[in-house]
């Protein structure tokens, strides 16, 4: 139970990634809020959560709805130790077919979403407590017709070393779990590939891969618990790379 006693949210929390690390962290004794746009979701997650799980419709990209979600937690728990800022988009798209609405919808959801978060959470944050961001290992790669999202990431990943150096005196530690090729609907959904072409896609990538296989959102969670946990008081301003060895022997054609 290694996160007795602490209050985390999470957002992007009712599908993939997100509802895995709510689910173990759970588990390890923590009480959680998730966030997201859909309500069915969010409702279907913390029913199969069962207990010690909160929720909140809400846009990341709106600072209004992340503030009354940092208002809800304060009501009910006072204080929140843990923030991950996991809700993000992104798809395959060519540079010279990047729309202005598809700027700003992967800009807003992925760096304004983060920003917002955290800007909402940090006077009910008390010392001691972590900022968790969900970057990813395609910011240490240069994925064709993936410019805008790798963009994103990489905004989202420079923030760890700003925001360690400006919370230091509160003794707020901010760290990143980049994921590597993690399989979710949503994800597949996404980028716009059918199950069956997803399947086959991830069975080629497995080969690739030093590990030999494609990563699980189980992978993430557990990274996610130590970093939400005191076995990582002295980890501070980090990404920890959670992608078998992807970004190590890169280039390949994913």
């Amino acid at each position: 139970m290694r996160l007795t006693g602490k209050v985390a949210l999470i957002t992007g929390g009712g599908t993939g990634i997100g509802f895995e690390i709510a689910k173990q962290y759970v588990e390890e004794g923590a009480y959680v809020y998730i966030t997201g746009r859909r309500e069915n979701k969010l409702q279907e997650a913390a029913e199969k959560i069962g207990k010690n799980i909160g929720y909140s419709v809400a846009d990341v990209s709106n600072r209004d709805d992340m503030d009354k979600v940092a208002a809800k937690i304060k009501e009910e728990q006072g204080k929140v130790d843990i923030v991950i800022a996991n809700a993000g988009v992104g798809r395959y798209v060519s540079l010279e077919n990047v729309t202005t609405d598809e700027f700003d919808r992967v800009m807003h959801t992925n760096v304004l979403g983060s920003y917002f978060t955290v800007q909402a959470c940090l006077p009910i944050m008390p010392e001691g407590s972590t900022i968790i961001l969900n970057t990813s290992v395609t910011a240490s790669l240069g994925l064709k017709d993936f410019s805008l999202y790798i963009a994103a990431k990489s905004a989202e990943k420079s923030f760890i070393h700003t925001w360690t150096n400006e919370l230091r005196d509160r003794k707020i530690r901010v760290n990143a779990i980049a994921p590597g090729v993690i399989p979710t609907d949503a994800a597949g959904g996404e980028l716009g590939r059918s199950k069956e072409e997803e399947i086959e896609r991830q069975k080629y990538r497995s080969t690739l891969i030093p590990a030999g296989r494609v990563g699980h959102v189980n992978d993430i969670a557990k990274a996610a618990i130590f970093l939400g946990s005191d076995e990582s008081s002295y980890v501070n301003g980090v990404e920890i790379l959670v992608d078998g060895g992807l970004a190590a022997i890169y280039p390949v054609k994913l």
